[in-house]
């Protein structure tokens, strides 16, 4: 299928002078100040952990959504002065052979003074103060510790140091666990293995690609200088905007494989024109102002994504997407002006390995760039019909599985086997029911006029309802509040925080059972806790995921309709991303929900959807500008589209993949690390650039642009005229 471009698209790229082009100029000033760029970039490194380490970070989570009933419980509980609004950590004991001798409970009560006066603690419960907090076989108890603020505020050394208070008491066969959330952190993972092993693991197949160490290690030590100083930027902007504790680990998981994987599309350009002929300098210029301007695009794809989570008004996730743009924009940079420099200084090297290893492939006759690439697309150009049903049926196949994704959050129950927090969690799920493990709290408080007595009475007559409730397991009595103006019950479940029958319980409670209650008491009744909260958010995220995933997509098929001066590559690539991004999150939901490879079974971390959304479909355009402008510069070039759509994919297939494994290893070793979340971020992050970089980029992109023809990159005249350019030919 030939013939010329379309009149509606302008048909070749403006002429640049030699050295024009903001690009091509930053090559220039990179090649001839070299030393000042390395400098440069030296001091802004040091600089900002100078800086950071000055002022120390502020990271915190921040779930709470305003307006949300958990929310306004907790604002209820402030107001009357009552400790339920703060975080609590369950101090658990347990001795096989029973608690209830006088001298185990002289001591447990002397611990308990002790870590009253602790800082952090607002006040204990003892474990032995009613028959709630002992297990009937009297063989476990907790101790409940309200702590003056919340959980996510807790330093880990004011945790340890209750930890170790408590644990005073140990021995003779009494054992102590400390729970709770704040509990968790003393057994967070730092990741630091797995970002060791990614690194070792991308080097090795740079290595394999370039065949010299030195050529290998150009793209690393780019992206080791944009990760780098990008942390100590985030540690600065933590005193700004509410980033999440997880958000640190995460931008390095992807700044690495984007810093990696950014330098690469530009270093393989420069290999070309090296053995193209193309002295050093001006094979970089060439570089920069072809794969450099593709970068450009695909970074600020990448940072229109990540910043449309700002649309879902998350205030850790709206930290969160800041953190991670900030390192899109950093290894943009770095590989738009510290790689020039770096190949600048080690371009001689190059220049004569380069061009060696290119004439001894000419000696043995393959000479002849992306042969097999070529072949490849030629097979899929033969059958594209059956080609484009197979992959979209295989895709959609492991997409389904996401239809029944279940949002929530890690608890203790996910916590690595030998940590507190996960020995307390049993400990307590084996004495008391799963339920006890997440208590849901009903604030009871007063109508306009109504009084304290009226309440008491009121949350009395909760705890009688409560009894006839189906799916509770049992209810505290009423606790009243400071002022004695309102008060609260905590209500155990049946089922553990996670299962989706206490979702179905927080529901039918909120929807049924507190408004008939409320209608007859007069009374209101307010149901948040740690595990509604959950709750809350996930039906929030789910709510607004689509006005989300409406403003990536269409803010980015703006930007590709006016790079590639069409409207149906633009659809196309939407599209398709979409396609491998559900794959990727219905891959999450059989490993992580459904207990594949050998995972524990439990919901998808509410916030993980949108931002692999948002990274992954940003990252998706990265192969797609690269691929479609290799092929667009062929298209205006010949006018042959068929040709040109095989020739785009053997000068870019071999890159590519390349970049595809680089980022599949550094996000798959993410695997290896102890922390659930990350485990997700990474396994769901490697699967979809996987599923985009082989079987959307290398199959359904040539089966369907040989099916949509020249029509492909056709724009109606109207468009064109007020659609702005963006060249990157």
């Amino acid at each position: 299928m030939t013939g010329t471009p379309p009149r509606t698209h302008s048909t070749a790229p403006a002429a640049q002078p030699d050295g024009g082009g903001l690009f091509a100029r930053s090559a220039v000033f990179a090649h001839r100040h070299r030393w000042t760029a390395l400098v440069l970039w030296a001091v802004v490194l040091a600089g900002t952990w100078a800086a950071a380490s000055s002022v120390g970070d502020r990271y915190r989570d921040d779930y709470s959504i305003p307006g949300t009933e958990t929310q306004r419980t907790v604002e209820l509980l402030e107001e009357h002065g009552s400790g339920q609004g703060g975080g609590s950590l369950e101090i658990v004991l347990h001795d096989p052979d029973g608690l209830r001798g006088k001298a185990v409970r002289r001591a447990v009560g002397a611990m308990e003074a002790k870590v009253a006066d602790l800082p952090a603690v607002d006040e204990v419960r003892g474990a032995f103060a009613d028959r709630s907090s002992l297990s009937p076989d009297g063989t476990t108890a907790f101790a409940t510790v309200t702590l003056d603020r919340p959980a996510e505020e807790m330093e880990v050394s004011d945790t340890r140091r209750i930890l170790e208070t408590a644990r005073t008491v140990a021995g003779d066969g009494v054992r102590v666990e400390l729970g709770g959330e704040a509990a968790g952190e003393l057994a967070a993972d730092s990741g630091g293995a797995a970002e060791g092993a990614g690194i070792l693991a991308a080097l090795l197949i740079l290595v394999f690609m370039f065949g010299t160490v030195v050529a290998a290690g150009l793209p690393v030590i780019t992206a080791l200088f944009a990760v780098g100083t990008t942390l100590g930027a985030i540690v600065l902007v933590s005193h700004l905007f509410t980033v999440a504790t997880w958000a640190p680990y995460v931008m390095m998981l992807v700044g690495l494989g984007v810093g990696i994987d950014y330098a690469l599309l530009v270093f393989a350009r420069y290999r070309t024109e090296l053995t193209s002929g193309a002295e050093t300098a001006e094979a970089a210029r060439r570089a920069l102002q072809t794969a450099g301007r593709t970068v450009a695009v695909a970074g600020c794809t990448v940072i229109i994504a990540l910043l449309g989570l700002v649309a879902l008004g998350l205030g850790a996730l709206r930290g969160a997407a800041l953190a991670v743009a900030l390192t899109i924009l950093v290894t943009m940079l770095a590989s738009l002006t510290l790689l020039p420099a770096l190949l600048a200084v080690f371009g001689k090297r190059f220049e004569r390995q380069f061009r060696a290893r290119a004439a001894k492939r000419a000696e043995r006759g393959k000479s002849e760039e992306g042969a097999g690439w070529r072949r490849l697309g030629a097979a899929v150009q033969r059958r594209p019909v059956a080609v484009l049903v197979l992959a979209v049926v295989a895709l959609g196949a492991l997409a389904a599985p996401m239809l029944g994704m279940r949002l929530g959050f890690a608890d203790a129950g996910n916590d690595p086997q030998g940590s507190t927090s996960r020995k307390a969690y049993d400990r307590l799920a084996d004495g008391f029911g799963p339920g006890v493990n997440g208590p849901l709290v009903i604030a009871v408080a007063p109508q306009e006029g109504g009084s304290g007595g009226d309440v008491r009475a009121a949350a009395r007559s909760l705890t009688t309802e409560l009894r006839d409730t189906p799916g509770i397991a049992g209810s505290s009595g009423v606790i009243p509040t400071a002022d004695g103006e309102a008060a609260t019950v905590l209500v155990y479940p049946k089922t553990a925080p996670q299962d989706e029958a206490t979702t179905d319980l927080v529901h039918h409670l909120r929807g049924e059972v507190l408004p008939g209650l409320s209608e007859r008491t007069g009374a209101d009744y307010l149901l948040g806790g740690a595990t509604a909260s959950v709750i809350d958010y996930s039906d929030t995220v789910a709510s607004r995921m689509p006005l989300f995933v409406a403003i990536v997509v269409g803010l980015s098929m703006l930007l590709l309709a006016a790079v590639f001066r069409s409207l149906l590559i633009p659809l196309k690539a939407a599209l398709l991303n979409l396609l491998s991004i559900g794959a990727a999150l219905g891959a999450i939901t059989l490993v992580f929900q459904n207990g594949w490879l050998g995972e524990q079974a439990g919901p998808i971390e509410a916030y993980l959807p949108v931002m692999i959304f948002a990274i992954v479909f940003g990252l998706s355009m990265d192969y797609e500008v690269f691929l479609l402008s290799r092929m667009r510069e062929e298209w205006l070039r010949t006018g042959d589209h068929t040709a040109a759509v095989r020739e785009g994919l053997a000068r870019t297939g071999a890159v590519v993949t390349a970049a595809g494994a680089i980022m599949i290893v550094v996000f798959g070793s993410f695997f290896l690390s102890d922390d659930r979340m990350l485990r997700q971020f990474g396994f769901g992050l490697a699967v979809a650039i996987f599923m985009d970089a082989v079987v959307i980029r290398c199959l359904l992109v040539p089966a369907v642009l040989r099916l949509l023809g020249p029509r492909a990159w056709w724009l109606p005249r109207p468009v064109e005229r007020i659609l702005p350019r963006l060249d990157i030919d």
